[in-house]
């Protein structure tokens, strides 16, 4: 039986992120198989939004990263669900967004699920998005988890994108949860998909490997122990891509200068989705330094693409990451290591044959069976697919 779904988020587009590429391939699937989605998210209608039905609540603009919005009172979203006659609310985040889509349920007697996407209880993350305040930094991280229960414990269900992600959940005594992987398009992101253009832009007709990080350029990303593998190997064959934008980006720009490493880095900036698939086909090895990955779907994109990742061995890269089969990986913030394997890969790219089958696996179609699995437990509605 069709649903009608009410997705709330406060990270959409115009933000390029890991929960917008989540909503985006979810709700295409969804409504593929006949379902309905609503999104109700902060900002207003710009253009870059897709095709779906996108209600807009106002809201203000963070300083240091324009492209996410503050929702200010989105509250009157439960009437207009109401009129829409939605079967469930999804919250994909905790904040405002995520309240308001507590109170729809509430004031709709509807069920919601709610997604844990983002580690907003990193400290980091605190730093970089709450305040750079010691006081109210130190505030908010001591009471992040806090929030955290209070907000998931009042969801029906809560999913989490990895096992890594459920037992830190549990951990937390946030108890009722699913694993629902957030899927990738595995018909865009192929290894069918030629890369010779944008290896001509980046490298001419040279044999120099393409070492590409995709992502949110920020600290909590840890670039600069990639900056410091680089500075390690120092080698004329060898460039590193860095694709994507955000609050530290000109501050890894210029950590990239102060080791004389201008010849062996481009920053591309923000590529659109479409023509995203063709810069992973170009690389050769794609590396993810981070230590903030609930899933880390753009190296299952890379995967896809036929690429072996090179990542921190840490939450769910740690499981995602299989050494000698699908890439290897590195003692997490240790630049040494990270050298040590990027060179391994490279040298023995062959070896790696892994990439696709473990892509597959997180392929949108079985992430959305799972999902629905969850909305049919939570609606009482069988057969929902």
């Amino acid at each position: 039986m069709p649903l009608n779904i009410a997705f709330y988020t406060d990270s959409y587009h115009p933000a390029v992120d890991g929960v917008v590429t989540s909503i985006d391939n979810f709700a295409a699937e969804l409504e593929r198989r006949g379902h309905k989605v609503y999104i109700f998210t902060a900002g207003k209608k710009d253009g870059s939004e897709s095709a779906y039905n996108v209600f807009f609540a106002k809201g203000v603009r963070f300083k240091k990263y324009p492209q996410y919005t503050f929702a200010v009172f989105p509250y009157l979203s439960a009437s207009r669900a109401r009129k829409l006659k939605i079967d469930m609310v999804h919250a994909h985040t905790p904040f405002s967004m995520g309240i308001s889509g507590l109170m729809a349920s509430k004031v709709n007697r509807v069920p919601i699920v709610g997604s844990f996407h983002t580690l907003f209880t990193d400290k980091s993350v605190i730093r970089e998005y709450v305040s750079e305040n010691s006081f109210i930094s130190n505030m908010a991280n001591r009471y992040s988890w806090s929030y955290a229960r209070f907000f998931y414990n009042k969801c029906d269900v809560v999913t989490a994108p990895s096992r890594a992600i459920e037992e830190l959940l549990h951990r937390h005594r946030i108890m009722d949860t699913r694993v629902v992987e957030n899927g990738v398009n595995t018909r865009l992101f192929s290894p069918s998909v030629s890369g010779r253009a944008v290896r001509r832009m980046l490298v001419g007709e040279s044999k120099k490997k393409v070492v590409m990080y995709v992502g949110r350029v920020s600290i909590e990303k840890r670039l600069d122990v990639m900056i410091n593998a680089a500075r390690l190997l120092r080698k004329s064959d060898l460039i590193f891509v860095i694709i994507g934008g955000g609050p530290s980006l000109e501050h890894y720009k210029s950590l990239v200068r102060h080791h004389g490493l201008d010849g062996m880095f481009r920053f591309l900036g923000f590529i659109d989705n479409a023509k995203l698939p063709e810069y992973y086909a170009a690389s050769d090895v794609f590396c993810i330094p981070s230590t903030f990955e609930t899933q880390g779907i753009v190296s299952i994109e890379a995967m896809a693409c036929g690429k072996p990742v090179v990542g921190a061995d840490y939450l769910a890269l740690k499981e995602l990451i299989k050494n000698g089969y699908n890439g290897e990986k590195f003692t997490p913030d240790d630049a040494r290591d990270c050298a040590t394997k990027i060179e391994k890969v490279i040298n023995d790219i062959g070896r790696y044959k892994g990439m696709v089958a473990t892509a597959k696996m997180y392929s949108i179609e079985s992430t959305t069976d799972r999902l629905l699995g969850v909305y049919e437990k939570i609606t009482g509605q069988g057969s929902a697919h």
